[in-house]
């Protein structure tokens, strides 16, 4: 590879990480906005710590356990060393033919936030915060890297007869991020009067436009989310990924619009900003694999889902506030499983290493958050007081207001 080239693929997955990065500020936003006035601080402090503690602990473990290298890799666990620096004998240009070894780390590590980013928007409005930075620092440095090296570091899931596919995330960011909020949205126990002997009452967010803005923040950084996962600048196969992952997103918009007048009757725009977000999600796992028509069905399937989801989660009483576990758990499940069902690698044998990773994924995520979570419930406890949670995490927790110089209903 020439010197040119090199660059011109290093550079570009810069850039990758730099809209990557911009994704923080896309959840962020939509978070706030779909949640209530009282909790927008709280809600934008969750969104500022965990990008800053995912960096540092992704420098300082997680990527040597997500990428411990062939001498090290296991084929469930491995780790390289502690800390970031290159592997000995190694320069920064020789690591990899197509970006240096800070790239790679830069890149990757964008990523790691992202899960504990998921369960932040699940369990909003009632979590304690020390509690949640804890799970978030414990999710990011340990369950995430090890489930990532299954299948990105050349772990079983790498190694099976048919290897299990998936090409940005669909399981190893999205899902893992979901279960987590699964999990502690269900130990939370939903709002304060969100369920009721009457039904079901909605808790409306307070700034639709700032949920817009979060969604379109979001669309914007999967470019480079999927984009940059080609891992080079073939301008053939990014071309083509940009395509598939735009065309999933509006076909996820259009699912979700569809299903949703068809149970509610009503245009609600909150569902159709979680579609295009179910239906990027939801080619995330094959981007590079899919055609345009795949890609479109891939995202309505997944936009239609997210409507079925969240009424199947408010039924039984998991209280997701801005519907994080529909659309990252639930399309990145579709999306993984559709790697089998569609595109270059469809196949029965592909479907089943598919489930196994899902199924494995799962199982992991799902203990580890289980078991930091109720142990912090057992013992210092994850849910706010009654009246905080009544009066607002801004002054309770953070001794300020979002909107000092405007009453609002709360």
């Amino acid at each position: 590879m020439t010197q040119e080239l090199f660059t011109i693929n290093n550079v570009w997955m810069m850039v990758a990480t730099i809209l990557v990065f911009i994704m923080h500020l896309g959840f962020a936003a939509l978070e706030a906005g779909l949640t209530r006035a009282k909790n927008t601080v709280n809600i934008l402090f969750k969104n500022t710590i965990i990008p800053a503690m995912g960096l540092l602990t992704y420098a300082f473990v997680g990527f040597n356990l997500m990428y411990p290298g062939e001498s090290f890799a296991g084929g469930f666990f491995g780790i390289s060393g502690i800390g970031l620096s290159l592997p000995e004998g190694w320069d920064s240009f020789a690591y990899n033919e197509g970006y240096t070894f800070f790239t790679d780390f830069i890149f990757q590590a964008m990523f790691a936030a992202t899960a504990a980013t998921i369960v932040s928007g699940a369990v909003a409005e009632r979590i304690k915060l020390g509690p949640f930075i804890i799970f978030s620092t414990l999710y990011v440095a340990i369950c995430y890297p090890i489930v990532g090296m299954w299948k990105w570091g050349g772990g079983f899931l790498d190694t099976l007869s048919t290897p299990f596919y998936d090409f940005a995330g669909s399981t190893i960011v999205h899902s893992v991020g979901g279960w987590g909020a699964l999990v502690g949205a269900y130990l939370l126990g939903p709002r304060i009067g969100k369920y009721t002997d009457k039904g079901m009452n909605a808790i409306p967010g307070h700034n639709i436009p700032m949920a817009v803005i979060g969604v379109f923040l979001l669309w914007f950084g999967w470019f480079g989310f999927n984009g940059g996962s080609v891992l080079s600048a073939d301008p053939g196969l990014v071309s083509k990924v940009f395509v598939t992952t735009s065309i999933a997103g509006a076909a996820g918009a259009f699912g979700a619009l569809i299903f949703s007048y068809w149970k509610f009757k009503s245009y609600d725009i909150t569902m159709v900003l979680n579609g295009v977000l179910a239906g990027l999600v939801g080619i995330t796992a094959g981007a590079d694999l899919m055609g345009v028509g795949e890609a479109a069905i891939i995202g309505f399937v997944g936009g239609a889902l997210v409507v079925f989801a969240v009424v199947f989660f408010d039924k039984v009483k998991v209280d997701d506030p801005v519907g994080a576990i529909s659309v990252h758990l639930v399309g990145g499940i579709w999306g993984t499983l559709a790697v089998g069902i569609f595109g270059d690698l469809a196949g029965f044998s592909q479907l089943m290493s598919q489930l196994i990773g899902i199924g494995a994924v799962g199982a992991f995520c799902l203990v580890f958050s289980f078991v930091i979570f109720y142990s912090m419930k057992k013992t210092v406890g994850i849910r706010v007081h009654e009246q905080e949670e009544v009066e607002g995490l801004d002054i309770n927790e953070h001794s300020m207001r979002a909107y000092p110089d405007f009453a609002t209903k709360d």
